[in-house]
């Protein structure tokens, strides 16, 4: 199931240039905590995305990308602040992370929107 919705570099990248060396690096981590984050999703919002992929138009795969790197980017700072130039930038890194996952979810949730997926 790992990298169905999104990709490592996304996630790293929206991680930041301080993210920690290691963990960036480190393929079985990254791959659970992808894992972990497509499960939570497909929970969260009440649909299999994993199975509904193939099907789905680019846009709707784009948003399904976004918020799920956001999901493992938010791990990846967590994990260790230590290398980011100050305790702020990671809180403000963890702030924009959590904005635009949460606002993604909600709009992936939205009734309304329910007819284009």
């Amino acid at each position: 199931m790992a990298w169905t919705l999104c990709t490592s570099g996304a996630a790293v990248a929206k991680a930041g240039v301080n993210a920690n060396s290691t963990i960036i690096l480190s393929g079985a981590v990254l791959a659970e905590w992808s894992n972990e984050c497509e499960g939570a999703l497909n929970t969260i919002t009440r649909k299999d995305w994993i199975s509904a992929y193939s099907g789905l138009a680019a846009n709707h795969k784009n948003i399904l990308n976004d918020t799920c790197s956001d999901m493992i980017a938010l791990k990846i700072v967590n994990y260790d602040m230590n290398g980011y130039t100050s305790r702020l930038e990671a809180q403000t890194i963890l702030d924009v992370l959590r904005d635009n996952m949460v606002r993604n979810i909600e709009v992936i949730k939205d009734q309304n929107n329910k007819t284009i997926w």
